[in-house]
């Protein structure tokens, strides 16, 4: 490509919240000019992750992520978050990667380049490029990390004098602490505490009984920046299972509303959950097959789950609950069949005279992991068993442009859920 002058790109805005969308420009190109717009990040496990679009300049000599289509790559068409959310390991790098913020205290570092051309661009340097900035945590969030009545987690306080609705934010059976959920929670006006309750590297762990999560939700109501009559819990997979089971079952717990992401409300008997884990047994106590990716895989999800859901013994009886409850599910769910799973909750809340409390939001070709906008989609992924440690490879399904829809707009909806079940009520309380 022969350039009288250096082309120009412009990414606004360059500094974000990982939530907030960004508009990326070249400018000062030759008119039907063929480029490579390129995303690369370096994460903190040091792989490299990259997404690309290919475009052809307009007639003035521009290119408009938000505006023009891309003709491969990637992705293609008009996607203006499509250098993020189609993001995958480079070619060589390791596979069945999962990316995530560890440290919400720094920014998630992602370089816009342009190049010449649509082949080989990976050959050749940039001809120009921005470094931009996706933050978890906005300006004047505070965060605290909770090691206290042996419950373990990082409390975000959002700016200003409070108090502020409050949020218990529960992952999944992967273990670790997980609290970039919680910090954008924090960026969004409540104050959010990340729950640890499975910890692979600690043999001596407590079981996720539930007595570990009252004291948790107890320790984020009576926090002074806190409304105590306005605290919510949101939970994926495992943590729905929480949700619910804290909703329907605890006398200490009672939540404003909440919010299940790939819904389980299937447990064993009794009131402690136990290490009712992503690897299930079967209920007669006989080993199931380990959920993992092989030609059998939709077999094993129909021959361990479908029954779990359909014994009356195993299923929470979620008619007690009293407060508003959203349901986020995909219909490819290979982890869980969350659909079925959130069907029987709403069959369960009418037979109760309930089912104004219940929204359910199914989204089409979306898989277990539905996170918050514009990351990375996650068909399949390594994963820690529990404390065997055992490395396996689970299956989540979803295809990735349905799947990164059902992420910005699930998400976009959650918080307009929790603006009128925790802000808008409280409003109107106080006229």
């Amino acid at each position: 490509m022969s350039q009288t002058a250096s082309p120009v790109l412009s990414v606004h805005p360059i500094r974000a919240l990982a939530d907030e969308k960004f508009n990326v420009l070249v400018e000062n190109l030759q008119p039907g000019c063929p480029v490579t717009i390129r995303s690369l990040h370096h994460s903190e496990d040091k792989d490299y992750w990259e997404a690309y679009g290919h475009y052809i300049s307009d007639h003035r000599g521009s290119v408009s992520v938000s505006e023009d289509a891309s003709i491969g790559g990637t992705y293609t068409g008009k996607e203006p978050m499509g250098l993020l959310w189609s993001m995958r390991p480079v070619p060589g790098g390791r596979t069945n990667l999962r990316l995530r913020k560890m440290d919400v205290c720094t920014p998630m570092l992602v370089n816009i380049s342009v190049h010449s051309g649509h082949e080989g661009f990976r050959d050749q340097p940039a001809l120009t490029s921005v470094l931009t900035e996706r933050w978890y945590m906005a300006p004047g969030v505070q965060k605290i990390n909770i090691n206290e009545k042996g419950v373990r987690g990082t409390l975000f306080i959002p700016p200003g004098p409070g108090p502020f609705p409050g949020m218990l934010d529960l992952w999944g059976g992967g273990g670790g602490l997980l609290d970039y959920r919680s910090a954008l929670l924090g960026s969004h006006g409540y104050v959010s505490m990340a729950v640890e309750y499975f910890k692979i590297s600690d043999e001596q762990a407590a079981e996720p009984v539930m007595s570990y999560f009252e004291k948790a939700f107890e320790m984020l109501r009576d926090h002074p920046q806190v409304k105590s009559d306005r605290v919510g819990i949101i939970g994926l997979s495992f943590g729905s299972l929480v949700a619910l089971s804290l909703a329907a079952e605890s006398i200490i717990v009672k939540p404003h509303c909440i919010v299940c992401v790939s819904t389980i409300h299937t447990k064993p008997p009794g009131k402690d959950l136990s290490l009712f884990n992503p690897v299930f047994t079967r209920h007669d106590g006989s080993k199931s097959k380990e959920m993992r990716v092989d030609e059998n895989n939709s077999q094993i999800w129909k021959d361990v789950c479908l029954p779990l859901i359909e014994d009356p013994a195993m299923k929470l009886n979620v008619g007690t609950i009293n407060c508003p409850m959203l349901l986020v599910n995909g219909c490819d769910d290979q982890n869980w069949p969350a659909v079925e799973t959130a069907a029987d909750i709403e069959r369960m809340m009418c037979e109760a005279g309930k089912k104004h409390l219940l929204t359910r939001l199914d989204y089409p070709d979306t898989g277990h992991l539905i996170e918050p906008p514009f990351g990375p989609h996650f068909r399949a992924t390594n994963f820690v068993i529990g404390r065997t440690k055992e490395k396996v490879v689970v299956l989540w399904g979803g295809r990735t442009k349905p799947h990164s829809d059902a992420q910005e707009d699930s998400w976009r909806k959650t918080l307009s859920f929790l603006q009128q079940h925790m802000y808008c009520s409280m409003n109107k309380a106080n006229l």
